[in-house]
């Protein structure tokens, strides 16, 4: 049986962490952390940095949503402008066009297609700053959202899976499909406790040039956040609304509400509870 560590002081604060991922009431050893806290931390520090320079498995991924969507949506794999990943890190901008084979390659697919075919949905796919994220969330993600999709016939331009690429690059692809709607799941910057973070960014009427007034976010879908359930609830929400109203961004409110309860109030002051 492992015994308190007498060098350790005790943190007040400590009931909360029960709440909570974030590194609070970790005690002390004289003035500095915990042996074990200043070690978690080194590790989280070292799954953030390598979730951000983690090459996506791209092939691998289109294999397994092709799969999921059982062949009714191609998989089509693209570039952004920017080349590697120190250029995508160093430069924005880049990572937020794509490179000009991935353009031609992209419209010859769309004029592919009947000329009159329109698209209500454009899903796009980049590795962003955590490729890890999205090789855990997306074809979770993706098949908790075609399921309430598929009852209400939405037509799908094929999926776009973009290497170094990053959120506004979905409006290109948006556009060249011409589709009504775009949205791009996308890995988010890890944080200490979320390597694995997701985000969702949705746009209506997609084209070069817009900003992020104009998009819809839900951010941190993954296991320990927004469940894949919940995000493609409020994402179904804002998908319909949007083609309704023909909008997106900040006139358009996520009125679903919060699915979950409350944190119980505590009946006194935790600081003053006798340990």
């Amino acid at each position: 049986m492992n015994k308190p560590n007498p060098t350790v002081v005790s943190n007040p604060w400590q009931a909360l962490r029960r709440f909570t991922a974030a590194r609070i009431a970790l005690g002390r050893s004289g003035v500095s952390l915990p042996t074990s806290a200043q070690l978690e931390f080194q590790l989280a520090h070292a799954r953030a940095r390598d979730a951000v320079h983690l090459a996506l498995d791209a092939k691998a991924l289109s294999s397994r949503l092709s799969e999921s969507f059982a062949g009714s949506t191609r998989c089509v794999t693209v570039s952004s402008a920017a080349g590697n990943r120190d250029t995508y890190l160093q430069r924005p901008d880049l990572g937020r066009r794509l490179d000009a084979a991935s353009r031609t390659v992209l419209q010859e697919l769309r004029q592919s297609h009947e000329p009159a075919a329109s698209y209500d949905l454009a899903i796009v796919i980049a590795d962003g700053l955590s490729a890890f994220a999205i090789e855990q969330n997306a074809q979770p993600f993706l098949e908790a959202l075609v399921k309430r999709l598929a009852p209400e016939n939405w037509t799908l331009a094929p999926v776009a899976i973009v290497r170094q690429g990053r959120v506004a690059v979905g409006d290109e692809v948006g556009e060249i499909f011409g589709a009504k709607l775009a949205l791009i799941l996308i890995g988010e910057r890890p944080g200490l406790s979320s390597p694995d973070s997701m985000g969702l960014y949705l746009t209506w009427a997609p084209r070069i040039g817009l900003t992020d007034e104009s998009r819809n976010c839900i951010s941190n879908v993954r296991p320990a956040g927004l469940s894949y359930e919940e995000a493609a609830f409020k994402l179904h929400y804002l998908l319909t609304q949007a083609r309704q109203r023909q909008l997106s961004g900040i006139r358009l409110k996520d009125e679903t509400g919060a699915a979950g309860g409350q944190l119980p109030q505590p009946s006194r002051n935790f600081l003053l509870d006798e340990r």
